[in-house]
């Protein structure tokens, strides 16, 4: 990203009604968790920690329609129906529209499994009752957020955490790429915190955007986790004594350097190294209604630029919108040659590689390209945007670079959840992001264009 000096000299802020909620969603221990190919593990054994379920809802006023962000501690949606029930329950369940609803999973490899095709596996009797359970815990939270909403603020702030690595190894002994720790690209250390106050600056909630693959824990993990969030959220609230929201950022090639481990004090390390980041971001921020502005020079051997605080207006602008994006699909089998394919093998690993592209094929169809839907909100002079992929860590530097200093949210697996989308360069490589994704070459970069050209539209129709 670019020099943050100046990213005090605007208000970034939100003002209206806004509501925090926070429920844990922990399913019962025994439940079907295989996440990963590798290993033998087929359900939980026991608890790390909570995973939760955040709410935030935001109003321009009492009587205006709710925006609402839910974010919870899970994996990702191998097939689109469950996704579906959840998302179409919640917004039957409050009437609300499209693009006014996002919900955000912190893609947590050590979470239960969100397919009922793994209903017959050991453990995998309790994901239908786990769905429903999601479903009531979602709709508790929104209630919740919205019967206790309050006349708030909600601003942002840039800070920095080097945990986040690159992942995408060539490994010249093999003479392939390989999935994890790559010593020769620097991870992106950006690090956005929200903070939602009352009237009073009385802080209230938290949010936290960062772009890390929790993958710390794997197959010889057999607890449930939210990996590294969890640790992160135990700083935060022993020091703050509030809850706080994580948005996984555009993580597709971003992972801590050390994971694939069975022990979780690695996780909580990393969690304790991301909350201490946040806590430091924190004590950055001003006043809510203040901002710092240029207020002349004076001679003093050097000569000094003088910056201090100035009243500024809080905005209560609120613009909840989608837009899709059209990506070329590559030639891949139907769902009827995948699920041969899928009978056929014995082996755990291309099993499982192939049901993850049946899921895919499930949503694309049978057509060539597809309308990646986008979710982009005006909250203040903030943006928020979200969509479905594992978008790699080019998409939110680009996008944040093109808007600057205006903080820009980027959020990863939203609504849904359809692979991977890589840089253009990859697609020469064998990486696993490239032969997993749906998508032709240069997608992201269309996906990143498209969304520039909607924020643009965006800021000049607001």
């Amino acid at each position: 990203m670019k020099s943050k000096a100046a990213q005090g000299t605007i208000s970034n802020a939100f003002e209206g009604i806004i509501g925090v909620s926070t429920k844990i969603i922990t399913p019962k221990v025994g439940i079907y968790t295989r996440n990963w190919g590798a290993g033998d593990s087929q359900y939980s054994e026991g608890v790390h920690r909570p995973l939760e379920l955040n709410c935030l809802t935001l109003q321009e006023n009492e009587h205006s329609a709710p925006t609402i962000i839910i974010s919870a501690d899970l994996g990702w949606w191998k097939t689109p129906d469950e996704e579906a029930y959840i998302r179409t329950g919640v917004r039957k369940h409050f009437n609300i529209e499209l693009p006014n609803l996002m919900f955000c999973l912190s893609h947590t490899h050590s979470g239960p499994s969100l397919s009922l095709a793994d209903s017959q596996k050991k453990g995998g009797e309790l994901i239908k009752p786990y769905l429903d359970f999601l479903l009531e815990a979602s709709i508790a939270a929104i209630q919740t957020a919205l019967d206790t909403s309050f006349s708030g603020r909600l601003d942002w702030r840039y800070g920095s955490c080097d945990l986040a690595t690159n992942r995408d190894f060539y490994c010249g002994e093999e003479n392939r790429y390989l999935t994890g720790f790559n010593p020769e690209i620097t991870g992106d250390n950006t690090l956005l915190v929200g903070r939602v106050t009352d009237m009073e600056s009385r802080v209230k909630f938290l949010i936290v955007n960062y772009a890390c693959h929790p993958t710390t824990l794997a197959w010889d993990n057999h607890l449930i986790s939210p990996d590294y969030i969890g640790a992160m959220r135990e700083v935060i609230k022993d020091s703050v004594g509030v809850d706080l929201m994580f948005l996984q950022g555009a993580s597709g090639d971003q992972a801590p350097a050390i994971q694939y481990v069975g022990d979780v004090d690695v996780a909580d390390n990393y969690g304790r190294q991301l909350g201490y980041s946040v806590l430091s971001t924190i004590y950055q921020f001003i006043d809510v209604s203040k901002s710092l502005a240029f207020q002349g020079s004076v001679e003093s051997g050097a000569s000094l630029a003088i910056w201090g605080l100035t009243d500024v207006a809080i905005s209560t602008t609120l613009i909840p919108q989608i837009i899709y994006v059209k990506l070329p699909v590559r030639d891949l089998p139907s769902e009827l040659e995948l699920q041969s394919l899928w009978t056929k093998s014995s082996d755990s690993v291309e099993k499982e590689r192939l049901w993850r592209k049946i899921g895919l094929r499930r949503i694309l169809g049978d057509n060539d390209s597809f309308e990646l839907p986008v979710w982009i909100w005006k909250v203040g002079e903030t943006i928020i945007v979200g969509q479905c992929t594992e978008a790699y860590v080019h998409f939110q530097k680009q996008i944040r670079d093109a808007f600057f200093p205006t903080p820009v949210v980027v959020i990863n697996i939203v609504n849904g959840y359809i692979g991977y989308l890589p840089t253009k360069e990859l697609y020469q490589s064998d990486a696993y992001s490239v032969w997993q994704t749906p998508f032709e070459a240069g997608s992201l970069e269309k996906l990143e264009s498209g969304v520039v050209r909607a924020i643009v539209n965006l800021n000049n129709n607001e």
